[in-house]
């Protein structure tokens, strides 16, 4: 009786690897944060979180499911989660076109947003959705109420630091009177040098407010920064030059969103999936090359510079990386929806939830369509639990508690 058997390399490896020295080496430049995200990927489905053992009712065949650690930086923990969030919004999307649209921050700014995440962060959603809201509500371009999520990135492909946002937006919304949707014009949603600059002016300013009232913490490099002068002249070139922000043209269809979405909801610096191979001291994953169209690279890096740079995306704890705004903000969405669905004259959809309670293998099977209770051998028994496994060290075999 042996776990199931998962992908030849993963993440967890690395760790299990090299987070020991890694911790004993860079002891005081951890974060809190950065240390439960190692310990929790490290423990993930392992006996040191317990399980169970289950047994096929016609076969007997028997397998061991440890538990997970549900962390949200954790390569194996997201997929449930993200299948409930994707099942969320298919009840939202209404039948128009959707456009995504990208906020980055300038690569000046990234020492001060890696030293101070949750102020930096916070400002960069605020300023985006202002942005969007402005120029949409401005009779000059749709003169509307619009309704976004935003997703919040930190990761390039190679695992750099690259704080951006990831915004789907309706294309069109409520008239300021509520009595009509208008809707943008085909292939076309709002002109991106105007998001761009207004998305400047706003998070400079922002940026310069919390810079007043003392919110900023400055290190290493950037020390310096603390002195007002020094911090109004390393900024002055930013208010000049053009930001990145862009616009992709609309999705196909209600299906595509959904499809989109899931490749940047619930979503870590870099999956199992792009690990390629691992030695005593490096590790091998592939990536996609930007600069050369998109073309499939490989990069090897060392174990500590591999945990150094996935260590750069752990979000403050408690931090929302993903929110919603206008017609689809929390406090008004179902009153808000309702109204633009009688608007476009369509029905209101049909909504597929999960019981937050009960058994996760019920969840699991009405979200994906894959049964984790028909036995993977014979094909036709039910998997029952028969006995529970106590947590215990990593080094200590588990112990069976008797469930029947």
């Amino acid at each position: 009786m042996t776990p199931a058997p998962r992908p030849r390399l993963e993440v967890v490896d690395i760790v299990r690897a090299a987070g020991t020295r890694y911790r004993e080496t860079h002891a005081t430049m951890l974060s809190h944060s950065q240390r439960r995200v190692l310990s929790a990927i490290e423990r993930c489905r392992t006996v040191a979180l317990g399980g169970h053992v289950e047994a096929c009712e016609r076969c007997a065949h028997q397998r061991i499911a440890y538990n997970s650690c549900r962390n949200r930086h954790c390569p194996k923990c997201q997929s449930l989660a993200k299948a409930q969030w994707l099942a969320d919004r298919q009840a939202e999307l209404l039948p128009v076109p959707y456009f995504h649209v990208v906020f980055t921050l300038p690569h000046e700014l990234a020492p001060i947003a890696y030293h101070n995440p949750r102020v930096v962060y916070g400002l960069l959603f605020r300023a985006a959705a202002e942005t969007l809201r402005t120029i949409a509500a401005d009779p000059k371009h749709l003169g509307v109420q619009l309704g976004f999520l935003a997703i919040l990135h930190t990761w390039d492909q190679t695992l750099l630091y690259h704080p951006h946002l990831h915004c789907v937006v309706a294309g069109g919304g409520l008239a300021p009177d509520g009595t009509r949707w208008i809707a943008c014009r085909p292939g076309f949603f709002l002109p991106v040098r105007v998001l761009s600059r207004l998305f400047r002016r706003l998070f400079l300013t922002f940026l310069q407010e919390a810079f007043d009232r003392q919110q900023l913490h400055f290190f290493a490099d950037v020390t310096h920064l603390a002195d007002p002068q020094a911090f109004a002249q390393y900024f002055a070139p930013l208010q000049q030059r053009e930001w990145v922000v862009y616009a992709k043209a609309p999705f196909g269809g209600a299906e595509h969103i959904l499809d989109y979405l899931a490749r940047y909801t619930h979503r870590v610096a870099i999956s199992n999936s792009r690990l390629v191979a691992m030695t005593p001291e490096t590790v091998t994953f592939h990536y996609r090359d930007s600069r050369h169209h998109d073309q499939r690279k490989l990069l090897t890096l060392t174990h500590e510079e591999f945990l150094r740079r996935f260590l750069l995306h752990v979000l403050p704890e408690g931090f929302q990386r993903i929110r919603h705004y206008g017609f689809l903000s929390n406090c008004r969405r179902t009153a808000q929806l309702t109204l633009c669905r009688r608007l476009l004259g369509v029905a209101t959809a049909t909504v597929l939830s999960i019981v937050a309670q009960g058994d996760y293998r019920a969840q699991y099977e009405q979200v994906t369509g894959h049964s984790l209770e028909r036995c993977p051998v014979c094909g036709q028994g039910q998997m029952r639990i028969v006995s529970l496994l106590a947590r215990c060290s990593l080094r200590s075999p588990p112990q069976p508690q008797d469930t029947s």
